[in-house]
């Protein structure tokens, strides 16, 4: 103890001056923070898919809110730009968007599949974008009304029919419920190039296809009236994540089975094997962790921060879940360090899993990767 008071004398300002140091990096960021104004500014929200699913929905719902806490109360317009199952849009945003903050992006389980997954037409990179919003959903399929009436009586009766679904991709989150489907033993020929889930559903509307599939929240805002004339019949949920890592019930549609509960009824035993594994891997990547919004990580960090906390302040508003609830469901929303986490989740996949479904598309659908 001797010696260190005799070493602290010999310097009796360093103390004084780390402090102030400190003192003065924190003054000069919170003034550069209180210095974020983007009054009169115009932020565009890129949407890689058609107007009317899942990542629209969300984005819909967030920007007016997001326009009343952002510093300066900018204008925050969507903008679609589907193709490609999102790489299109998602290739524009790394390569052309501007990096000043007027430019935040939607991300989904089909941009995070493709870029998994080595698809070839994958131009960007999640370590070049900073997430500043991040959420989990579900999904829900369903069948016509003749379909699903005999599916309810016993989903065996359903097995030897021919289905036709409407898909972005293989490579997309539609590979989650290709391979549910393919793991319960249903006969699925799905045509392939619908740019997004919203086009898919107006197929089925329109007859065109006898099976589909949405994200809670398209689910919620565009099939529930479909369900509720009747002309639509959900059968199968994905689940969520309990804290135990087992595939529950999702609290929004109670009264609707599980993949995992409809793979019991068929076929007498619970789920296992590679192929349950890769299952449940690509869900956790695709629906626990399904939808981010994002920035380039170029941008000015107080620009950054700012739309993170106008974030946080949204979903902690005390009527933010009775708000949001018939929109984007009940589900976590994540900012900050929980959504660094939740993106490193949703963008690194066992990679037996991976192996396992490139195999399985290469053996499926002729798509070598």
């Amino acid at each position: 103890m001797i010696k260190k008071m005799s070493r602290f004398k010999k310097n009796p300002f360093k103390s004084f001056f780390s402090t102030l140091i400190v003192c003065i990096l924190f003054a000069c960021s919170h003034v550069s923070l209180a210095e974020v104004n983007l009054n009169g500014k115009s932020i565009k929200w890129v949407v890689p898919f058609s107007a009317g699913g899942g990542a629209d929905v969300l984005a819909r719902f967030y920007a007016p809110l997001l326009s009343q806490h952002l510093p300066g109360n900018p204008i925050v317009e969507v903008v679609n730009m589907p193709g490609a199952g999102s790489t299109k849009g998602a290739n524009w945003f790394s390569a052309q968007a501007p990096k000043d903050g007027s430019v935040i992006f939607s991300t989904s389980g089909s941009t995070q599949f493709p870029f998994l997954l080595d698809d070839p037409r994958v131009k960007y990179d999640y370590k070049d974008w900073e997430v500043i919003l991040a959420s989990s959903t579900g999904g829900v399929a369903y069948l016509p009304k003749e379909l699903g009436s005999l599916w309810n009586k016993d989903p065996k009766l359903t097995l030897n029919e021919n289905y036709t679904y409407a898909s972005q991709g293989p490579t997309r989150l539609d590979l989650v419920p290709l391979l549910a489907w393919n793991m319960l033993g249903m006969n699925v020929d799905p045509i392939f190039g619908v740019k997004g889930r919203a086009d898919g559903r107006l197929m089925f509307e329109q007859g065109y296809v006898n099976i589909d599939y949405q994200t809670s929240s398209s689910f919620l805002s565009k099939v529930t009236p479909l369900v509720k004339r009747g002309s639509a019949i959900p059968i199968m949920t994905w689940g969520i994540l309990d804290d135990n890592g087992s595939i529950i019930r999702d609290p929004n549609f109670p009264d609707i089975p599980t993949f995992r509960e409809v793979y019991i009824q068929i076929h007498g035993k619970e789920p296992s094997g590679s192929d349950w594994s890769a299952w449940k891997a690509f869900f956790i990547a695709g629906f626990s962790t399904q939808k981010m919004v994002v920035i380039d990580k170029k941008t000015d960090p107080e620009i950054i921060n700012a739309f993170s906390e106008a974030f946080e302040t949204i979903i902690n508003e005390p009527s933010f879940v009775e708000t949001s609830e018939k929109y984007i469901g009940i589900y976590p929303q994540s900012t900050g360090q929980k959504a660094i986490k939740f993106k490193e989740i949703a963008t690194q996949i066992d990679p037996v899993a991976i192996s396992w479904v490139k195999n399985w598309l290469n053996n499926s659908y002729s798509l070598n990767l």
